[in-house]
C-alpha cells in the first residue's frame, strides 16, 4: 500500500482533470446546442462511460490519500483505500470474461489486411437516407462503395462492427462473428479491438486508475479518427481528409496506421491484464 501526500495526489487528480476536459468541454457545448459530430462524439455515445465519470479521478488499488474524502473517488473507496475484494466479489464474473479475451487477443498475431472496409459494410448498398451518418456525404456513389466492398471483400474479426453490418454485406465477410466467439476472434492488430480496450478500462474500473482509463480513451479517440478517415464518408470539411482505402497508396497508409495503433495499444492491454487479479484465464495463450 503506497500512502500519496495530499499535495501529490491534488497535483495528479487537477492534471487528470485537465487532460478530460479538453475531450468533454467541446462535446458538452455540441450536446447543449443540438450538434452532432462524427468523430469527436462517438465515444461519448456509443460507449456508456459518462463524460462526468471519465473527469472524476481516483487512483486504482494499493494507494491510500492523504486526507482525501473517499466519497469523492466513486464506489469501492474507503477511508483505508480502495475494497479490492468487494469490487471481485461484485463483478467475478464480468472480470473473467474481460481477462480471457484480453489475454485470448494479445496471444495472438496481428493482422493487418482488413483495410477498413468494415466502415463500408455498414453503408453497402444503402441510400444517402439511410446511411448512419446521414449528414455527411460518401465520397463515392452508393455503386462506387458498392464496388469497393465486391472488389476487396470484407475481413472483419470483430463482432461489435459487424454487427452493424447492412444485410446484404454480412454474407460477403470472411467470418461470422457472434458474441460467443469473440475470445475466438479477437486480434491486437483489429481498430474496434483497440478502441473497446477504453470499454474494458472503465468497466473494470476502479481496478483501473482514472489516468489509465484516460490512456485509453486517448487510443480510442485517434482510432476513431483513423476509422473515420478511412469510411467512405467524406469528412474533410470537418479536419479529416480522407485515406483512400479504395487505392493501393491508400491501403498502405491504413495498414502503416494500423500497426502504430496495435503498438501503443500492446502496453495499455498488458497494463489490464495485469490489474485483474487472481483469476485464471480459460482462453489459450
Amino acid at each position: 500500500m503506497t500512502t500519496l501526500p495530499a499535495d501529490v495526489w491534488r497535483r495528479r487528480r487537477l492534471a487528470h482533470e485537465q487532460r478530460v476536459d479538453e475531450w468533454i468541454t467541446p462535446h458538452l457545448a455540441r450536446r447543449r446546442a443540438g450538434v452532432k459530430h462524427p468523430v469527436e462524439d462517438f465515444l461519448f455515445t456509443y460507449y456508456s462511460y459518462r463524460p462526468a465519470q471519465l473527469r472524476r479521478w481516483h487512483p486504482g488499488p494499493g494507494v491510500m490519500l492523504e486526507g482525501a474524502d473517499p466519497t469523492q473517488l466513486g464506489p469501492f473507496y474507503t477511508e483505508t483505500g480502495l475494497d479490492v475484494a468487494a469490487v471481485h466479489e461484485q463483478r467475478g464474473e464480468s472480470i473473467r470474461w474481460i481477462r480471457d479475451l484480453l489475454i485470448a487477443a494479445m496471444g495472438r498475431p496481428a493482422h493487418f489486411g482488413c483495410f477498413g472496409v468494415h466502415e463500408w459494410a455498414m453503408v453497402y448498398r444503402q441510400t444517402q437516407a439511410e446511411i448512419r451518418h446521414n449528414a455527411w456525404p460518401l465520397r463515392l456513389s452508393p455503386e462506387g462503395v458498392a464496388r469497393v466492398v465486391e472488389e476487396r471483400g470484407i475481413r472483419c474479426s470483430h463482432f461489435d462492427a459487424y454487427r452493424f453490418f447492412t444485410a446484404p454485406a454480412r454474407p460477403l465477410n470472411l467470418l461470422r462473428p457472434t458474441r460467443e466467439t469473440q475470445a475466438d476472434n479477437e486480434q491486437p492488430g483489429c481498430l474496434h479491438a483497440n478502441m473497446d480496450l477504453y470499454k474494458f478500462a472503465y468497466k473494470l474500473s476502479p481496478l483501473t486508475s482514472a489516468e489509465l482509463v484516460a490512456d485509453c480513451f486517448a487510443l480510442a479517440r485517434d482510432i476513431r479518427a483513423l476509422d473515420m478517415r478511412a469510411s467512405p464518408y467524406d469528412l474533410a470539411d470537418l479536419g479529416y481528409p480522407p485515406v483512400r482505402i479504395e487505392t493501393a497508396d491508400g491501403r498502405a497508409e491504413y495498414a502503416a496506421a494500423q500497426r502504430t495503433f496495435a503498438g501503443r495499444a500492446a502496453p495499455l492491454r498488458a497494463q489490464l491484464i495485469a490489474r485483474l487479479g487472481p483469476y485464471e484465464a480459460s482462453a489459450e495463450t
